[in-house]
């Protein structure tokens, strides 16, 4: 079972303070020597973009961010490095500053993890020492950028593949590293998942396993001499039964049945199939496609057969390349078949594994094709995120010492929102989400059935006038002076919210192709704040610097 400490020992191990960059430090240190270190400050992460051309995302990373504010501090080891990387003229006080730094006076507000959201949102605020609050910006756009991109690449599977049929992530070997491999298990099941390939994952987050023999096992055998041993215990007790002898001649009945010869089948590839149904009579599930489907597919149900006469149940088989929707349909109607001739019931509805290659696209593609897959394996598509390789999100700073920070940039979509914000999900009478508002944090919260003005992002000096049916603020405060302050969820928590949350949407936002625009607007204040800075910064005003 998965544990909050084994989780937070890795993220000690995978994200210690020094995982930044090192401007992080010579900022700190210049803010140090001006004496601004202890200012009060807030930063808010965001992304500007939805992922994948798509409509949404989910996101998160949040009980790593949250695990590692936590356990924030330097060793005597990493000052003494910083030390021999730094200028040799930094003040020796510098580092006995570094030495006494933690996340004591940091505060979080965030959106729960596996909420659905939406570009430009602030997802998380951290406010605290100027400096301090500094240093984090790398490490938690780390832990978020890649977790929410992948959870988001996972719910578009999900979607894709539709409710019925199960997906399994198996994406560790084609992973950028083993942190990649093991974050791509974790946010891949929050993103609607059902299984991992991935034995630490399943062991440090609880996520369900499994797997079923590579091409090499079955390639492996070349003759029944080297299956050993040869005989199998019935799942009732008697005696050992040979199991070879008795897979023989469910071959030749089978055979009989479909029409084909016992000579043609490879003896290495029944002697591959025998020796794992006698290893894991519970849990035989081959892939059949090492040379070609059709004597794969007879190799196994001989052996199949022949588990199920001695009261074992077989699992099924994994197609790994062709025409899958083909291919499973024709192993399908042999299953169909032998359970009719045989009086084998439970033969209909052996499970039939695809993995070759899927994409997003493909599995769009399958759904469109009659077929008989019950479960897609998915790997490098799904952990690569080939269709996009980052989600962009970015930790912007929006107030000091009390005072609104805005960024200025000629490219309108790189400026940024000042001043602390709440944001509220306006819901229609059906509880879709309609828009997401963006407001100061002093500002009232908006009620439902009461009409407000707002301006949409991206629509200019557009005024649009909503009145909500429901209201839900987004945020909540997650990490208070060093301290969790909000329950960490485990990943099956986080799973069934990103599924409520996207259930949710609007099918014409959640759809995954060409889905309409979400909007995010800011309220009259806010709008009103950025007008009045903008025009502050034009008039060449220092008032508000751009930071």
């Amino acid at each position: 079972m998965a544990t909050r400490e084994g989780n937070e020992q890795s993220v000690l191990h995978r994200v210690p303070p020094l995982l930044t960059d090192l401007y992080q430090f010579t900022m700190a240190y210049a803010y140090w020597r001006a004496r601004r270190h202890n200012e009060p400050a807030v930063f808010e992460l965001f992304f500007r973009d939805n992922p994948f051309g798509g409509g949404f995302s989910l996101f998160a990373g949040l009980s790593d961010c949250l695990l590692f504010l936590q356990n924030f501090t330097f060793s005597d080891d990493d000052v003494e490095y910083l030390r021999s990387v730094l200028p040799a003229d930094t003040d020796a006080a510098f580092f006995t500053y570094l030495k006494e730094l933690d996340c004591s006076a940091v505060c979080v507000s965030a959106v729960p993890e596996g909420s659905v959201v939406f570009a430009r949102v602030p997802l998380l605020e951290v406010s605290g020492p100027l400096a301090v609050v500094q240093l984090l910006e790398t490490s938690l756009l780390c832990l978020v950028n890649y977790a929410s991109l992948v959870c988001s690449n996972a719910a578009r599977f999900r979607l894709a593949a539709g409710p019925r049929r199960r997906l399994m992530e198996m994406g560790l070997r084609r992973a950028q590293g083993p942190d990649g491999g093991l974050t791509a298990s974790r946010y891949s099941y929050i993103g609607g998942f059902d299984l991992t390939s991935n034995a630490l994952a399943g062991r440090q987050f609880g996520i369900p396993v499994a797997g079923t023999m590579a091409h090499s096992y079955v390639t492996s055998f070349s003759s029944l001499e080297e299956v050993w041993p040869q005989t199998l215990v019935p799942c009732g007790g008697a005696g050992p039964i040979d199991f070879i002898c008795l897979v023989k001649g469910w071959l030749g009945r089978v055979c009989q049945l479909l029409g084909s010869k016992p000579n043609l089948i490879r003896e290495g590839e029944l002697a591959a199939f025998l020796s794992y149904a006698i290893a894991y009579p519970q849990n035989f599930l081959p892939v059949i496609d090492s040379y070609s489907v059709s004597r794969g597919l007879l190799c196994f149900c001989s052996v199949a057969l022949g588990l199920d006469e001695l009261q074992y149940r077989p699992l099924g088989v994994r197609l790994d390349s062709g025409d899958l929707c083909r291919q499973s349909l024709e192993v399908r109607r042999v299953f169909k078949e032998c359970s009719k001739h045989f009086s084998v019931p439970q033969f209909e509805s052996l499970l039939i594994v695809g993995t070759n290659s899927i994409s997003e696209q493909s599995l769009s593609e399958l759904n469109k094709k009659d077929n008989e897959i019950d479960v897609v394996g998915v790997g490098t598509h799904l952990v690569t995120c080939t269709r996009q390789p980052s989600l962009g999100c970015v930790y912007k700073l929006i107030e000091v010492r009390g005072r609104p920070r805005m960024k200025f940039s000629e490219d309108l979509e790189k400026s940024t929102l000042p001043g602390r914000k709440s944001v509220y999900r306006l819901l229609d009478t059906d509880a879709h989400p309609l828009m997401d508002l963006v407001c100061l944090s002093e500002e009232p919260a908006p009620k439902a059935g009461v009409a407000l003005n707002c301006f949409p992002l991206g629509l200019d000096k557009t005024v649009q006038s909503i009145t909500p049916a429901h209201v839900a603020s987004l945020r909540l405060e997650v990490f208070s002076r060093g301290k969790i302050t909000f329950p960490l969820n485990s990943a099956s928590e986080s799973r069934e919210r990103a599924q409520i949350s996207l259930q949710s949407l609007h099918p014409h936002h959640r759809r995954l192709q060409e889905p309409h625009n979400y909007t995010v607007a800011l309220s009259e204040r806010l709008h009103s704040l950025v007008s009045d800075i903008t025009k502050g910064n034009g008039k060449g005003s220092n008032f508000l610097l751009s930071n």
